[in-house]
């Protein structure tokens, strides 16, 4: 007994952790323990970075997030708040003496706060009923400027005799004339507006800038910090034109307005240069495509001798900030699914920096990333890759490097598939598609496999090389699994996202199809066991995908669109899908939208077929699930409905619907599954 006893303590001596240690594969429950970094601010002078470290509680189902603060080379590194609520948006002051961040620490209302960096002292500069927005420290760091959303009484021509007292009557009926009326993720809309703001870092009442029924977007203070830049659509037609924004100088202390970009298209972010004399801001000659690449132009600070910088870069510039010299500026962008930090120079020249950035979308395996660069040309990114959702990265002259490890811990006991990039041609046209293949943990080449086929949204996004707590989920499973890029991915260029343009679904079916030849020639998947999902655009994917074969087993169509002329007509944004996705209203071209719809080719379908959607979605909302469904049950397709209560579009913005959805999807194929 000694001697046993002597070598458990060996043991946890060498481990501490003990026999926790033994790997096994993710659970669901797991989701609760992932955490990620995201909003990376490095301080001007470069020698500190503070993040949010974002975390989940299982008790509440609550998606939370501290400030965490760390030195360049990864030392000290501590939190700045605590505690089970939301601190996020930390913006340095110039002097890097203060931080100002939003928070809901206080109450359940989220408000502006400032924090002294020497002593840790914490304010809240706002008490008022709505959130600050986005937020910009003037120049000499007295004041903060934000948009906020201000209210405003909704007018109805409804009028109603006066109820008896004591009377108990229904709630008054809501009179709508606006043709956005309801919001994914924000439901039924009020009436109101994103105006401007300024308030001095001692506190009080903001001042209010702006009072016109437009939105206005996020501020930028000039150099005098007398003026803000801003982006904004004032035009007559702004709800049919509805990427028609334009860049503006307002003075904080007149309220006067100059316009400073006349062009059509959409101009947005301005940055300005680090003299005053410049601004750069993002944008693109809008032709009505499906999809447009976003592009870079610097402009004098008076809005003259417009230039368009990035016009030879094919890839999406998404965000960007001038260099401290003011000679060009550093940027992200993704290419083929990878995330990339550059620099380019007035001329247009691009030069990469580094790679590997991602990491911020933990469900499905988006490209998505953030950074931050100093004074000093040293910058700070969100670093994620297949292994890891995303952690803090740290770059300058002398490399790369990543300094958090947040999941460490939890992976340390459990096992991950293993992913591995693939290349393979179209049988339409034999162009080269990008996807990823995902091995179960343990996985033996010797055996077969069965394999979901796991499809994108967007259409006009791109999966990439980044982590997805979904993927690993299906793989801890047993499932091989091939996610892809087909033609109208982003991150290929403006020709390849195009290949789609009033023509989706069509031809990244074979795109698709031609995946799947390409994993089962390798050998170690089932023929006899292939399954297909998507969401959003990969809903109407797999919706489409049933129509058209029967070589799948089971599909779960998420949150789709299955009946184009419908879905122009009521989800959020309806001035947008039919000028840009179709060129024409559903009436005028009505051959094309059902040509391109789903429902079109129910009757050929086969395949027993769940439909999941949130009760909530009002970007592709759950009638367009209940007309794929009524249509399979009346032609006796083995079918179910799931709705997730409680949910929009965004089924993994909380961690229990996340869970729910993969349960779902894993149960529906488990039942179709062929038996060992």
């Amino acid at each position: 007994m000694k001697k046993l006893l002597g070598t458990l303590l060996l043991l946890v001596a060498i481990n501490p952790l003990g026999f926790s240690q033994v790997q096994s594969n993710l659970e669901l429950l797991d989701i609760f323990n992932m955490e990620f970094v995201s909003d990376p601010q490095i301080s001007p002078d470069g020698s500190k970075i503070i993040y949010v470290r974002n975390f989940k509680d299982v008790m509440t189902d609550r998606n939370l997030s501290n400030l965490w603060i760390v030195n360049f080379d990864g030392s000290n590194n501590r939190p700045l708040t605590t505690g089970n609520h939301n601190d996020f948006s930390p913006k340095w002051s110039h002097d890097g003496k203060k931080i100002v961040f939003k928070s809901n620490m206080a109450d359940e209302k989220m408000k502006l706060y400032l924090m002294w960096l020497d002593t840790k002292e914490t304010m809240a500069l706002t008490n008022t009923p709505q959130s600050p927005g986005q937020v910009s420290w003037s120049y000499d760091d007295n004041y903060v400027a934000f948009n906020m959303f201000v209210p405003a009484e909704e007018k109805s021509i409804i009028k109603l005799p006066a109820k008896p007292e004591g009377a108990k009557w229904n709630a008054p009926p809501k009179y709508i004339d606006k043709i956005n009326y309801r919001g994914d993720g924000q439901g039924y809309l009020k009436g109101g507006n994103m105006q401007l703001f300024t308030l001095p870092i001692s506190g009080g009442t903001p001042k209010q800038l702006t009072f016109s029924e437009f939105d206005h977007g996020g501020p930028a203070w000039a150099k005098d910090n007398a003026h803000l830049y801003f982006s904004a659509n004032f035009h007559k037609e702004e709800e049919f034109e509805p990427a028609d924004s334009e860049i503006y100088q307002i003075s904080v202390n007149s309220g006067e307005i100059k316009e400073l970009t006349s062009r059509y298209g959409p101009d947005a972010n301005p940055v300005l240069s680090p003299d005053g004399t410049k601004i750069a801001y993002l944008g693109y000659d809008d032709r009505y495509q499906g999809y447009q690449l976003t592009q870079l132009y610097v402009m004098n600070a008076d809005g003259s001798n417009s230039q368009l910088i990035s016009k030879d870069f094919d890839r999406d510039v998404e965000d960007m900030v001038w260099n401290s010299k003011g000679t060009g500026l550093n940027f992200i962008y993704t290419d083929k699914g990878m995330g990339k930090l550059a620099s380019i120079n007035l001329s247009g020249k691009v030069d990469d920096i580094t790679d590997g950035l991602g990491g911020l979308s933990l469900g499905r395996p988006y490209n998505a990333a953030s950074f931050s660069a100093s004074d000093n040309n040293k910058f700070a990114y969100t670093v994620g890759d297949t292994s890891h959702p995303s952690d803090l990265g740290v770059s300058d002259t002398k490399g790369s490097k990543r300094l958090t490890a947040l999941n460490d811990d939890l992976f340390s006991f459990r096992k991950l598939g293993k992913v591995e990039e693939i290349w393979w041609e179209s049988s339409y046209d034999q162009r080269k598609i990008q996807g990823w293949v995902v091995t179960p943990p343990d996985f033996d080449s010797s055996k077969k496999y069965p394999m979901i086929l796991e499809i994108h949204g967007g259409p006009f996004t791109s999966y990439g090389s980044v982590y997805s707590a979904e993927i690993q989920a299906y793989a801890a499973a047993g499932y091989v699994v091939l996610y892809s890029n087909p033609r109208g991915s982003t991150s290929y260029g403006q020709e390849f996202g195009n290949l789609i343009h009033h023509d989706y679904p069509n031809h990244d079916y074979e795109d698709l199809m031609s995946g799947v030849d390409a994993v089962l020639a390798k050998g170690f998947v089932d023929k006899d066991n292939l399954f297909v999902t998507g969401g959003s655009g990969g809903g109407v994917l797999t919706a489409w995908i049933v129509g058209k074969t029967d070589r799948f087993k089971a599909a779960v169509v998420a949150k789709p669109v299955i009946n184009w002329y419908s879905f122009v007509l009521y989800a959020d944004g309806i001035q947008f899908f039919s000028k840009y996705w179709f060129g024409k209203k559903p009436w005028e071209d009505p051959e094309n939208y059902m040509r391109r719809s789903p429902l079109t080719y129910v009757g050929n379908v086969t395949t027993p077929t769940m439909l999941l959607t949130g009760e909530e979605d009002y970007r592709t909302p759950i009638a367009e699930s209940e007309q794929f469904y009524a249509a399979l049950k009346l032609q006796n397709v083995e079918t179910a409905m799931v709705r997730i209560p409680n949910s929009g579009h965004g089924i993994a913005n909380k961690p229990s619907n996340l869970i729910a959805k993969i349960a779902s999807v894993l149960a529906w194929f488990e039942e179709y599954k062929d038996k060992e």
